[in-house]
């Protein structure tokens, strides 16, 4: 039983039945204390706050990260306040002198999404995008699609943000890549919420992801796992992305550190880093690991599930279900329903907090829960939703 280890969270608002652990997940005590040492940082170091955040918490943070998925070197690890940093640093890596050739999928998070078909609109890029359905054969299409044309750059997401559909053979679409691609994979809906191994991807694909939802760590904590060796010069760059030469002053070419910090940006809210720190410490004192984790979102997902087939919820039919149930999913639930809309409002005013995509209701599961939460919410939306 986790739960007691989220009391500042669960004590703020004791009605409140959380099940939205792949957006807003609750944070662990851990980082409150955490959040406070920043803060205390601040206000003893003032200025010389920044060695101990690049001598001591961003070291251990890159750790933390190249350990859970398996990166050979922590320094090839960047932070930055959100992914949509790391979108714009990687498309500003292409060349620019003509449009784009971008293959991704219908299914990636706005970060992506929306800068790409701003993009498209301008005519700076063309995008093709493969569907998820037929799911069985997602990964056949894709590759496929690879072996087309010349792209300038992949990007998908390893975990589907609007179903928790998980890419099969990941290693054959990263394999498949044209040579003088960039290649990208959005973990956000992957990291720390099933196992994730890059020990045989990280020499060809970026990998990015963050704290805000399984790693229980709240903004600020984004990352972007960069291939060793990688020498790309981002035209959108901040002065962190040579931070070691501050000092020393530089004339002619631009200068860009050595490994990952080519990727940075500039002055940041470093708060994040501290929580992100105390989260996966905290993980590791309760000897809690990742697979763990995911086993333990199965199986909540399964007593979910089976109770709502034996309360007869319509509005939750199994056959709302997206991807179907017998295909392999993340951490969360969803379901396509006509008048999304107006259910999330009746599930909100009972004080359940899910959230909705479009026609979506998603429904997430966290190491915070148990069987007895599951059945409450259970009881609440048999309660609130139209039978």
């Amino acid at each position: 039983m986790l739960a007691r280890h989220f009391s500042h969270f669960f004590d703020s608002d004791p009605r409140r039945l959380h099940f939205a652990a792949h957006s807003h997940h609750p944070w662990p005590d851990a980082t409150r204390q955490a959040h406070e040492r920043y803060w205390m940082d601040a206000a003893t170091l003032v200025d010389r706050k920044w060695d101990r955040i690049m001598d001591t918490v961003l070291p251990a943070a890159q750790a933390h990260v190249a350990r859970l998925l398996h990166l050979p070197d922590a320094g090839q690890v960047a932070f930055a306040n959100n992914t949509h940093e790391f979108v714009n640093r990687l498309y500003s890596c292409l060349p620019w002198d003509r449009p784009l050739r971008v293959l991704t999928t219908a299914h990636e998070f706005h970060s992506f999404r929306r800068q790409t078909r701003r993009l498209a609109e301008s005519g700076r890029v063309v995008v093709e995008e493969i569907a998820g359905p037929p799911w069985e054969s997602f990964s056949e299409r894709f590759v496929a699609a690879e072996r087309s044309g010349e792209w300038d750059l992949v990007f998908l997401s390893h975990v589907f943000f609007d179903s928790g559909f998980v890419v099969p053979d990941l290693e054959a679409i990263v394999e498949a890549a044209p040579a003088g691609s960039l290649l990208a994979i959005d973990g956000y809906h992957a990291f720390c919420a099933l196992p994730v191994d890059l020990s045989s991807l990280h020499a060809r694909a970026f990998y990015l992801a963050g704290g805000y939802k399984y790693a229980m760590s709240g903004e600020g904590a984004c990352f972007l796992a960069v291939p060793p060796g990688c020498d790309l010069r981002p035209r959108d760059t901040g002065w962190f992305a040579s931070f070691e030469r501050l000092s020393k002053g530089s004339s002619g070419e631009v200068p860009y550190g050595p490994d990952a910090f080519r990727f940075w940006g500039a002055t940041f809210d470093p708060s994040g880093l501290y929580r992100f720190g105390a989260a996966m410490d905290w993980l590791r004192s309760v000897n809690i690991g990742i697979d763990d984790i995911h086993r333990h979102a199965l199986a909540m997902q399964k007593r979910f599930l089976d109770g709502l087939a034996r309360l007869q919820v319509p509005a939750l039919s199994p056959a709302a279900l997206v991807p179907p149930v017998q295909v392999t999913r993340g951490n969360f639930l969803a379901f396509d329903v006509d008048d999304a809309e107006g259910l999330h409002r009746r599930i909100a005013e009972a004080g359940i907090v899910i959230d909705r995509r479009e026609r979506r209701l998603r429904f997430g599961f966290g190491i915070y829960h148990d069987a007895a939460m599951v059945d409450r919410l259970l009881e609440r939306l048999a309660a609130t939703l139209p039978r």
